[in-house]
């Protein structure tokens, strides 16, 4: 059997290839050494075999191994396939072929050598299938000869004729040089058989009884060496030269001198020289008030160099770790718990709230399920002046796995459940609490934020309860646990498409969720029954609804009802699957990180007496909506899988059933080897994105598609969470699940973090990092045991070096040029491995 020829893969670059003026040129191989120069053989693939229904075993068989084929399928095929057709060999032979049909015949046996084979000439068809007769006689007798005979032929002996090999074998041979020597060794035939004696005795009296054979070199043996391995190197020549002043033979030398006196009548006239009087008393005075200059202040220090040097809080600048400040643990709660997510108060410092949940298992819940109902679920604020007791405490109907401030309000929060459910909040009632501003029992109109969170001791000990405002509703919304949440900025608003519009409220009015679920929703806060009229019976049943006096009525329209404004799902393109988010990262998040002061503003706005835009939000409905054009709605998502997709939150119509669906993603990367925990972008550059997940941590830049810019090894433990620092553009902390944090810093290395530390003795589970002051950061860092712990940043990993923002963004642009060149250098092999094989295809042909 012949081997099977391999499959050609069509592709551009074979299509060009092979249509060169080149190929055509190759004469077809016949088998004109056989007798029958109107037979080439050929090699059909199963493909062809199909194609021209010539199919083994079906349309050719060995009662009929011969099939008839036009001339015009022929071209048709090398239209199509062009020199990926198997009659591409013979194109020559069809091309001047006389008929219409070319009799293609099946090589059972391979008597030519491939699996079938073609006539090329209208005589040879014709002879095939219309054998001439032969007569009785000579048909009788052709069956008794045989095909072929074989005689046997004996060798002829030829005279040796020396074509010098014989010369190498001699030289080649092993010689004896050396002579060879006999020893005959007798004794007596008496002596055989009789009993011998050994003794003692000394060697030296004894004649020839000892004999020591010293070494010594032989000249008679000494060996030439004919073969000897060299290697020659050209060196440049060196030479050393010096040069030195010249040297002199030291001598000790020594001056002095002596002051000038003035003469006694010299003196006497210059002591009553009026010139010199007035000049003594015009200058006194400047120089009085030089030398108390000097006395009082360096006039030798360096007023710029001592302008911007600062001191540290603790310790020197060398200083690299980081130092306990305080912890923070709830120890009046009765099951164990761990926190889920860490947000620092926007405005009030020195305040944080943390998120805690139940630490069991799925199993473990719903087995408990009916004792976890009876314990609330809550959102503890804690303060640095009381760390025992939390000052509010915000319940929920299920476990808070993710929650965040408004941007424009911090009053107002919102958080995902386990449950699927979206939960908000507003804490205006107890603002003055917790800024403990107090003037005569009334709120202050002009609010001063304190340095620190400071709470009177005495209302320290009772914590106060929150309940939420409004929930959504089961039945429209998630399906699984949320992992993450983000608010919208108040620059901008999207529709049930996607589409991006201005925001004129000027507000923080949508959200955006991920979940287990596979879906990504986007909410607004704002009533949508407003956009349509009510009747006046339905409003004024809802306005007799009576509004329990614990709950503000701020988002009492949303409550059970609240639906997301637009679901998106992220399909897996050919299954039916979809990816599951984890975290997501938007492209104005950046933004964020700087909404500091306009929190404040808008804060001391709100306590001064105006209206909070909060309390009427069908004022912040606009009717008509400005496009905001060029707005990028690309962003970031990681998945349980640990994969990293760049999509759009815009929808679009599928032209097959009409409906409006999300699109497909960009990009999609598997570089994490566990679900992704974190995906930030940094506080300085808003294309550059953190995202940790599994073993490893990588840093994207928005708009290239090739990969990573930096991708780390995989780390001892597995990594948890992970945060950008806030002042430094190279720093990144990311925790572990041992209980240790890596710290990053690029500048210094970018293959391993520049330093590790040990935090606690269990998984971290979130970083937040807060700045104080200019002097004083901290980071919160949280544990799966249920322990907040606030860490001091040192003063090198809070105070950014000289021109480090430009340095850091020239590491990035190094980077993307490195991945334009591995990716640039990667299709040139791929078009040079597609050429190699082209070239082997080719040579299979020639030499069948």
């Amino acid at each position: 059997m012949a081997p099977k020829p391999q499959k050609r893969k069509r592709t551009k670059h074979a299509k060009t290839k092979m249509t060169l003026p080149v190929s055509e040129e190759a004469e077809p191989l016949n088998m004109e050494s056989m007798g029958h120069p109107e037979i080439y053989p050929l090699v059909l693939t199963t493909k062809t075999q199909e194609i021209f229904n010539c199919r083994v075993d079906e349309d050719v068989t060995e009662e009929q191994p011969y099939k008839l084929i036009k001339k015009e399928d022929i071209f048709v095929d090398f239209a199509n396939r062009a020199a990926v057709s198997d009659f591409y060999p013979v194109k020559k032979i069809v091309q001047e072929y006389p008929g219409d049909e070319l009799l293609l015949v099946y090589d059972r046996d391979f008597k030519y050598g491939l699996n079938f084979y073609l006539i090329g000439t209208e005589e040879g068809k014709e002879n095939y299938l219309n054998p001439p007769e032969l007569p009785e006689e000579q048909e009788e007798y052709k069956d008794h000869i045989p095909e072929e005979t074989y005689i046997y032929r004996p060798p002829i002996s030829k005279p040796w004729v020396s074509l010098g090999s014989e010369k190498e074998i001699e030289e080649e041979s092993v010689k004896e040089s050396t002579k060879q020597i006999t020893y005959m060794i007798s004794r007596k035939r008496s002596e055989f058989g009789a009993p011998i004696k050994f003794s003692d005795q000394n060697a030296s009296s004894v004649k020839d009884a000892y004999i020591e054979c010293t070494a010594y070199s032989d000249k008679n043996f000494t060996l030439k060496q004919l073969e000897r391995d060299v290697g020659m190197q050209v060196v440049p020549q060196i030479k050393e030269t010096s040069t030195q002043t010249r040297w002199t033979h030291p001598k000790n030398a020594a001056t002095q001198y002596y002051p000038r006196e003035f003469l006694e009548e010299e003196k006497e006239a210059l002591g009553q020289s009026k010139t010199l009087t007035e000049f003594l008393n015009s200058v006194s005075t400047s120089v009085e008030i030089a030398l108390q200059q000097n006395e009082i202040m360096n006039t030798f220090i360096h007023d710029w160099k001592c302008l911007a040097e600062e001191e540290g809080t603790f310790g020197d600048k060398t200083d690299t770790h980081l130092k306990e400040y305080q912890s923070f643990t709830d120890l009046h709660s009765l099951t164990e718990k761990m926190i889920t997510c860490v947000s620092w108060h926007p405005v009030i410092y020195g305040l944080i709230a943390v998120s805690v949940a139940v630490r069991l298992s799925f199993e473990e819940r719903v087995h408990f399920s009916g004792k976890l109902l009876l314990q609330p679920s809550l959102i503890l604020f804690w303060s640095f002046s009381d760390p025992i007791h939390p000052q509010l405490m915000l319940e929920s109907p299920d476990d808070i796995f993710c929650f965040q401030f408004c941007p424009t309000d911090p009053n107002i929060i919102a958080g995902g459940c386990i449950n699927g459910q979206v939960v908000m909040w507003d804490i205006t009632a107890h603002a003055d609490r917790i800024e403990n501003i107090k003037a005569g029992g009334s709120r202050s109109k002009k609010v001063t934020l304190k340095p620190m969170f400071l709470l009177e001791p005495e209302s320290n000990k009772e914590a106060i309860y929150i309940r939420h405002c409004a929930v959504s509703s089961i039945e429209s919304g998630h399906r699984k646990v949320i992992t993450d949440i983000h608010w919208l900025p108040d620059t901008f608003e999207i529709n049930r498409l996607g589409n991006v519009f201005e925001n004129r409220s000027g507000i923080s009015c949508q959200l955006v969720t991920c979940s287990a679920d596979c879906t990504i929703c986007f909410w607004d806060i704002r009533p949508q029954k407003a956009l349509t009229p009510q009747p006046q019976a339905e409003k004024k049943k809802e306005e007799s609804i009576e509004i329990p006096f614990d709950i503000p009525s701020t988002f009492l329209h949303l409550d059970l009802s609240w639906k997301p404004l637009s679901k998106i799902r992220l399909s897996k393109g050919e299954t039916t699957l979809d990816h599951c988010p984890t975290k997501l990262s938007l492209s104005e998040d950046n933004l964020l990180f700087k909404a500091q002061e306009k929190i404040l503003a808008q804060s001391k706005a709100v306590k001064a007496g105006e209206m909070n835009p909060y309390q009427n939000l069908e004022n912040a409905l606009s009717n008509i909506l400005k496009p905001i054009d060029d707005f990028c709605t690309k962003f970031f998502v990681g998945t349980e899988e640990g994969e990293v997709i760049y999509t759009d939150w815009k929808m679009e119509r599928d032209p097959e059933t009409g409906r409006f669906m999300a699109k497909k993603p960009v990009s999609l990367y598997t570089v994490h080897d566990g679900a992704v925990h974190t995906v930030q972008r940094s506080p300085f550059y808003k294309d550059i994105i953190l995202t940790v997940g599994g073993w490893n941590v990588a840093i994207w830049k928005e708009g290239i598609m090739t990969g990573p810019l930096l991708q780390s090894c995989c780390a001892p433990k597995r990594y948890t969470s992970g945060h950008w620092s806030l002042t430094r553009p190279g720093v990144f902390y990311i925790g572990r699940e041992d209980g240790y944090i890596d710290i990053w810093d690029l500048l210094e290395k970018t293959h391993e973090p520049a330093q590790s530390q040990n935090i606690c003795i269990t998984m971290i589970m979130y970083i937040k990092p807060w700045t104080f002051s200019a002097k004083q950061q901290f980071i919160a860092i949280a544990d799966y045991y249920g322990t907040l712990h606030i860490l001091e940043i040192p003063w090198t990993l809070s105070h950014p070096s000289t021109n480090e923002v430009s340095s850091v963004s020239h590491y990035f642009e190094r980077e993307v040029k490195h991945l334009e060149y591995v990716e640039q250098r990667r299709k040139i092999r791929e078009q040079e491995k597609r050429e190699m094989e082209l070239e082997l295809e080719k040579k299979k042909v020639n030499t069948s």
